[in-house]
């Protein structure tokens, strides 16, 4: 197995074609899924970063090389494929993530789709209920910050046990 070892740093717009060796070399052994396997940073050359910890990565190198981010388009199928803009609709096309809904029903393409919608059969048990009967048509209306209230103002009752009352006298008052 030949390695390759490329010093230096992608930090500049024009090398934008390390976002694509990235991309190529991340499903090339995309069958392994080994979360230890290292990926190169799309921004930065120098960066080798495990798969499991690639796409915090990627949040983090975007914010730090802002230019070179805004020249880079992820792949709608998977956040962790950065390409360049004008590749976008090629990659689109032949992403390995891709999955496309034809093939899920049997390869079908006469345009008709074998999905059912559930049908609810929920039948509203008391058929008598009339909401317009039951309203309270002699309330008073709302208004904001008038109490309608027609109880006079009582003292709020305290529930608590005795252990857990204020004390009726405090202890220096009997000095």
């Amino acid at each position: 197995m030949a390695t390759t070892i490329t010093f230096g740093t992608s930090s500049s717009p024009c090398n934008t074609a390390a976002a694509g060796r990235a991309l190529v070399e991340e499903t090339d052994e995309k069958e392994d899924c080994d979360p230890e396997k290292l990926l190169q940073c799309p921004f930065d050359k120098n960066h080798q970063i495990r798969t499991c910890r690639f796409p915090y990565h990627l949040i983090k190198c975007r914010k730090n090389h802002p230019k070179l981010a805004s020249e880079l388009k992820t792949c709608p199928f998977n956040a962790r494929h950065l390409v360049p803009k004008h590749e976008l609709m090629h990659h689109t096309e032949t992403c390995v993530d891709r999955i496309s809904v034809d093939t899920e029903d049997g390869g079908s393409t006469n345009g008709h789709c074998n999905w059912q919608v559930p049908v609810s059969t929920w039948v509203n048990p008391d058929m008598s209920e009339d909401w317009d009967k039951e309203a309270d048509n002699a309330a008073p209306p709302f208004v904001w910050g008038v109490s309608t209230d027609r109880k006079p103002e009582s003292r709020p009752t305290n529930n608590l046990c005795s252990s857990f009352r204020n004390p009726n006298t405090l202890p220096w008052s009997g000095l």
